[in-house]
């Protein structure tokens, strides 16, 4: 059975990615790809990258209609505050949703205003959208109707702590995360920051007095030690142009060791097909270089014993598992597939 499949916002970098992996998806049909400013154009004329893979597939302006009587799924590649005013509309036309946007993210209407500057329209569907991390949420995501896709930033955070926190190996007053990522975390359109003769060699601090994706980082955490978390995270924006490397900084409690930590994500992510615990080799920690192109996240870990510190690692391809590679991951279990489908991709090297 072909599930049809349906891009809004789908000349940016994410919907690309996308569009890239829904081409070879042996589950799927791509039967729109919607976008304002190039609508009537072919597909292959803005992702070059795609000419002669997707046919005669052209951009189309939106119309929900249109896209209920054709599509099965829809993929929310917009920006902030954009998807709260049409999921409603598409849920309604039968669809479902896939937002890559921040839009569903949060379970509390409060938070919006705080870290995102407006009030949420759609306060109602907060409780009823997933958050789309398959290594914590697989249960919840079957079956869904509104799965929310976190942040690049967001989703190494997570990855790096989570089983640390679930298993209470470390002092949960102290967390600060360093997250460095590549200059596609900020799309296509550039601004003074992202322009690649600004961005280009830098290594540079930015939202440092509090970035937006900590409050999800903060909400998943949360909710796997049963107590609200306080979390510190600096992102950087580094010279790269793909991949995201979390390093959590923190304090071990009550005489764990390294042994212990080692336990733990043996025990969270030994079966996640798409993490891989690296210890070893003439590069032992993890490092973006080694996942870009695909929706692997290598995890890792070093402790200090001396001072009781442990440092957590998490490396992914941002526009991967930090957005559509992550998406299509949980599109694949919302219509009962095998997860891996679409994104059998294995990381290039050299890149």
């Amino acid at each position: 059975m072909s599930h049809r499949v349906a891009i809004i916002g789908a000349s940016g970098y994410t919907g690309g990615e996308v569009l890239r992996l829904l081409a070879s998806h042996p589950s799927v049909e791509v039967v729109a790809a919607t976008s304002r400013e190039y609508a009537g154009k072919p597909v292959s004329s803005i992702h070059l990258h795609l000419r002669s893979i997707l046919g005669s597939l052209k951009f189309t302006e939106l119309n929900i209609e249109k896209m209920a009587s054709e599509a099965d799924v829809v993929f929310l590649s917009v920006p902030s505050g954009v998807s709260q005013t049409l999921t409603a509309r598409l849920l309604e036309g039968g669809l479902r949703v896939v937002d890559l946007s921040s839009d569903f993210r949060l379970k509390s209407p409060s938070l919006y205003e705080e870290w995102y500057g407006f009030s949420h329209s759609n306060p109602g569907l907060l409780s009823e959208s997933v958050y789309g991390l398959p290594e914590l949420h697989r249960d919840e995501i079957r079956g869904a109707r509104l799965v929310a896709c976190p942040g690049c930033n967001a989703t190494a955070a997570i990855l790096s702590l989570a089983p640390a926190v679930r298993e209470g190996l470390i002092d949960l007053e102290h967390i600060a995360v360093d997250v460095k990522v590549g200059s596609s975390e900020a799309g296509r359109q550039p601004s003074h920051g992202t322009h690649h003769p600004e961005r280009a060699n830098v290594i540079r601090p930015y939202e440092a007095e509090g970035h937006r994706h900590v409050a999800e980082v903060e909400q998943e955490l949360s909710a796997l030690c049963g107590r609200r978390l306080r979390v510190a995270m600096v992102p950087h924006a580094v010279g790269n142009v793909r991949g995201a490397l979390a390093t959590a900084h923190v304090w071990l409690a009550d005489d764990f060791d390294e042994a212990a930590i080692w336990r733990a994500y043996a025990k969270h992510y030994g079966k996640e097909p798409f993490i891989r615990i690296i210890r070893s080799g003439p590069v032992k920690y993890p490092d973006p270089k080694y996942v870009i192109g695909s929706n692997y996240c290598d995890v890792g870990f070093a402790v200090e014993q001396a001072r009781g510190r442990a440092a957590l690692f998490a490396a992914i391809d941002n526009l991967m598992k930090g957005a559509a590679g992550q998406g299509v991951q949980c599109m694949n279990i919302m219509l009962g597939l095998d997860e891996r489908e679409g994104l059998r991709y294995l990381p290039i090297s050299p890149v």
